[in-house]
């Protein structure tokens, strides 16, 4: 989204020129192996080039074992060995090192004749692609500051950010709950999104990759998302990431819509998700008796998510109908609300939701 189409052209054509210079396969990619830009293939391929072209990303088990002779470390290039197992061919790898810090790595397949001598004529094409990744990074870097002003609540705020987001609709924000001790690398996203570390993560990204892109973030943390509706103009943009909060906040608590919620899939839940704590301890009034027996809670939600249908419940839960009908009888007693009228089943599935929204309400 910023300058995207700039850095891109930049280092593909300094690729080009590296691959050119030696008369090597050279292979750009980002210090999470994501590939970036690749010349004109020349001599033998084996499968890890080929893999990366085509799926645009490293295996695990080819970076782990590429990460075994120290390149996020190395300053100088580091020749690597033939993996038969892997298919790997003798490569070197080049670490794009600016201000001491790794950005990335040029590959070359090694076929014998990349000498150190010859290696160093390539030490500025090296030095500018590097630079490039960098500036790149800090770039990124003050994008997640503009996304925080664009996700804001001032209107002031909003306007500054989107006077300097160079950014096209339509877009969805995303919203992923951050796991303690874990570090996850949000710079491999795709150049097209926008991405603020925080509690809960934010991210803005293209309407029609929002999806993909919420599972992959979820995926990193292990916890959950949630995905706001589509906003056709940026300006809108923060309304989409209250969605996303609220939907977040339903995929954590309310089992069936996790690990990962859309606003646009919820239904009435949209309407339990915008209650503070006030509301919501009002309606979990009604089932406050039960919240001490999560089997009951649990057998209460069931037979009211499946409309009172008893087959359908029991088979769910697993129990026989007269097992179920027990403990429907026992929630009744405990709440004095009868489970076969109308209204007494819509104040206990109410309660019941909104029991769960109040354990992590933000």
């Amino acid at each position: 989204m910023h300058n995207n189409g700039v850095v891109q052209e930049e280092l593909q054509e300094t690729i080009d020129e590296i691959a050119g210079v030696l008369g090597a396969s050279a292979t750009l990619e980002d210090r999470s192996f994501q590939l970036i830009a690749y010349g004109a293939q020349s001599g033998d391929i084996d499968r890890v080039r080929q893999d990366s072209i085509l799926r645009r990303r490293a295996t695990d088990e080819v970076r782990d074992y590429f990460e075994r002779f120290g390149i996020a470390a190395a300053a100088t290039p580091v020749r690597i060995p033939a993996d038969t197992d892997l298919g790997v061919l003798a490569r070197v790898c080049v670490p794009l090192r600016h201000g001491e810090v790794t950005y990335g790595y040029l590959w070359l397949l090694d076929s014998g004749p990349l000498t150190d001598e010859r290696l160093a004529r390539v030490t500025p094409l090296v030095a500018r692609a590097a630079s490039v990744l960098a500036q790149d990074a800090r770039g990124r870097q003050d994008l997640g500051r503009d996304l925080r002003a664009l996700f804001a609540s001032d209107a002031g705020e909003r306007a500054g950010a989107l006077e300097r987001l160079d950014l096209q609709g339509p877009v969805a924000a995303i919203a992923v709950r951050e796991a303690p001790g874990r570090v996850v690398p949000l710079w491999t996203l795709p150049r097209t999104v926008l991405a603020r570390t925080g509690s809960p993560v934010a991210l803005l990204a293209p309407a029609h990759q929002a999806a993909d892109v919420a599972a992959r973030v979820q995926g990193m943390y292990g916890t959950a998302a949630g995905i706001g509706g589509v906003r056709i103009d940026l300006a809108d943009a923060w309304l989409s990431w209250r969605e996303a909060l609220h939907a977040l906040r339903i995929a954590e608590h309310i089992p069936r819509f996790a690990p990962t919620a859309h606003w646009a899939d919820l239904g009435p839940h949209r309407h339990l998700a915008r209650l503070g704590s006030p509301d919501l301890r009002e309606l979990a009034v009604a089932t406050k008796a039960l919240l001490g027996d999560e089997e009951l809670v649990r057998t209460v939600e069931c037979y009211l998510d499946h409309a009172g249908d008893v087959k359908a419940t029991a088979a769910e839960l697993g129990v026989h109908r007269q097992t179920l009908y027990y403990r429907l009888g026992k929630a009744s007693r405990l709440t004095g609300l009868d489970l076969h009228q109308g209204d007494d089943r819509l104040a206990a599935q109410l309660g019941l939701k909104a029991a769960r929204l109040l354990k992590g309400h933000m």
